[in-house]
């Protein structure tokens, strides 16, 4: 549809003034709030992705973008929980223990809600109870892990190995990231997935089955 596709380009335009607006419009027209997200906001999203992967977007202009999509979602999500519409998935997402750095982190979550997640962030210096009490209070499909130091890494491990001790690791898929994160450690820490950028992250996820 025209309108679905006109949320879509100027989502990727980073036009946070008029998405919201058309967004709105396109309720009125009574387009489901389902398929707005699906085919306009997650659709124009995805584009947003795919170029900041091939270097055609760069990360000022993602933030633009992502600031679209919030002003938008702030338009629809009362009208998805009205309708019962169902989410791509639960995410909750947080900064290892001892590391304060938050931007990847930021740009992770926001390409995740741009894909129709549901984002739920602990914000950074997040210990591996406080991990582990959000998987059991928000049952969320994904756990991302973030770090930036090679000193904390390992708290990554620590987080996974507070899942298994409390009974929990079978529920969740855990994703890390960061700079000096790599996809053997992944593995080695026994992590279900690793993406080198915000971008790729959300492609990962959705390869992983609960």
């Amino acid at each position: 549809m025209e309108l679905l596709e006109k949320i879509s380009e100027e989502l990727q335009n980073g036009n946070f003034i008029d998405v919201p607006k058309l967004t709105r419009e396109a309720l009125v027209q009574g387009i489901s709030p389902a398929v707005i997200l699906s085919d306009a906001l997650v659709a124009g999203m995805d584009v947003v992705g795919e170029k900041f992967r091939r270097d055609e977007l760069f990360m000022p202009e993602v933030l633009i973008a992502a600031k679209a999509m919030q002003a938008a979602m702030a338009v629809l999500r009362p009208r998805l929980i009205e309708t019962g519409a169902e989410t791509a998935g639960t995410i909750v997402i947080g900064t290892i223990q001892g590391d304060l750095h938050d931007i990847g982190k930021n740009l992770v979550g926001m390409f995740f809600e741009g894909a129709g997640y549901q984002v739920i962030d602990l914000g950074v210096d997040v210990a591996p109870g406080r991990f582990v009490e959000a998987v059991r209070t928000h049952k969320p499909d994904i756990v991302g892990l973030s770090a930036l130091l090679t000193t904390t890494m390992s708290r990554m491990r620590e987080v996974i190995e507070s899942l298994v001790e409390a009974g929990l690791r079978g529920r969740v898929k855990v994703m890390v990231g960061g700079a000096p994160v790599t996809e053997k450690f992944a593995r080695d820490i026994g992590a279900d997935g690793y993406s080198p950028d915000a971008a790729s992250a959300v492609e990962k996820a959705r390869t992983l089955k609960p």
